[in-house]
């Protein structure tokens, strides 16, 4: 699943708190009902929460991306919205690096809160309309208040820093020195791993460094690759289905890891790693890092085992057919040879155009009959390989 990030390369004020009913100097204000103004939420395919956020009077589609240092807009939404885009400079973003334009902020409205001012950022990425948003809100605007964010019901609320509305097992939180992301830790095997982003914009479950995965010693791990998405472009990284990670003392149940090569972001960000919404989606999370703690508290998916693929193809729909996107090492499709770019018209005879592709993470021991689209067929049964 594609994951997201962007981190910019400098040292950023963090946001003060602001109080219910207060405008901070940033100009960052939060209604006194902002308590009571739920906002509901989709998830997109990449596991990112997508609302209507209001911009200059205007609806936009948003993500509540909280592991962005600032906030950013797309370049078709920055064009049709006549955002001015100004002083240019390099930004480090998950997929790698890319250039950013800086637009005054205007005002912006979620839910409660209503920032006026500020900038938004506009990166020259190609490929943005994956991400099905027209703005990405960052840190620069979330970290304010504490979010109690609903995944069950699918849907958040922005709340004034200190509020405690449910309990759970609470992990320490804090705000990242310059970058101003929220940071906690986790423990692999009894390793304390840290900081780790907490990043609601990573479809992700966890992602460790190369440096952190090896620093835990964790043995026994099958491991494959996989494929993401970030604003910098598409990613290779390893990627295993693990037991022992606790986070605020807590035991994990078996937790998708993705481990970045040498040199990945999480490398380049001074961190090690980061949680994502694919971990974050299985219990009700209270982000409040200005209090110094995030809350978790489990729903009815928390013990849900994870969805792996059994197939080895990752796969994008384009039409009438599917594209072989990536083939995962180790796997049935890597050892009867399929390769990058091929592409896929008909699966047991019916046409895949419209169609779920739950064959490809299908029970292992089934076999399945592909038709490629210059006519060739080629069986392939599924297995667990990591």
């Amino acid at each position: 699943m594609p994951v997201l990030g962007f981190l910019l390369p400098l040292a950023l004020a963090s946001v003060p708190p602001v109080s219910s009913g207060a405008e901070a100097k940033d100009g960052i204000t939060l209604a006194s009902d902002s308590e009571a103004r739920w906002i509901a939420f989709d998830l997109t395919p990449s596991n990112q929460i997508r609302f209507e956020a209001v911009l200059n009077g205007r609806p936009v589609r948003a993500v509540l991306d909280t592991g962005l240092t600032n906030t950013l807009a797309t370049q078709d939404f920055a064009t049709r919205a006549r955002l001015a885009a100004g002083h240019r400079q390099p930004a480090l973003a998950i997929g790698g690096g890319v250039e950013v334009a800086w637009a005054p902020g205007g005002t912006l409205v979620i839910g409660g809160l209503t920032r006026r001012g500020g900038r938004i950022a506009i990166p020259d990425a190609p490929g943005q309309e994956r991400f099905g948003a027209d703005l990405l809100i960052g840190s620069d605007v979330l970290s304010c208040c504490a979010l109690d964010i609903d995944y069950a019901v699918r849907r958040f609320r922005i709340l004034p820093t200190g509020r405690l509305p449910f309990t759970g097992t609470t992990a320490p939180l804090a705000l990242q020195r310059d970058a101003g992301v929220p940071v906690t830790e986790i423990r692999l095997a009894g390793t304390r791993l840290r900081p780790m982003i907490v990043d609601t914009g990573d479809g992700a479950s966890v992602t460790l460094s190369r440096a952190a995965w090896a620093g835990a010693d964790y043995r026994g791990a099958a491991i494959s690759t996989t494929l993401g998405w970030g604003i910098g472009g598409p990613l290779v990284s390893e990627v295993a289905v693990v037991n022992g990670f606790t986070l605020g003392g807590a035991a994990l149940p078996e937790t998708e890891l993705r481990i970045e090569g040498e040199g990945g972001y999480s490398a380049a960000a001074g961190v090690a790693g980061r949680i994502g919404t694919g971990l974050l989606l299985r219990y009700r999370v209270l982000l409040d890092p200005r209090a110094g703690r995030m809350v978790l508290q489990p729903g009815a998916m928390a013990a849900a085992p994870v969805l792996r693929s059994t197939s080895g193809l990752l796969l994008g729909a384009e039409g009438t057919h599917l594209r072989v996107l990536h083939v995962m090492r180790g796997s049935p499709a890597a050892e009867s040879g399929w390769h990058e770019g091929e592409t896929i018209c008909a699966a047991d005879g019916v046409p895949v155009a419209g169609r779920p592709i739950e064959w490809s993470a299908g029970a292992p021991g089934r076999t399945v009959a592909l038709t490629l689209c210059d006519g060739s067929e080629r069986m392939l049964t599924l297995r667990q390989f990591y």
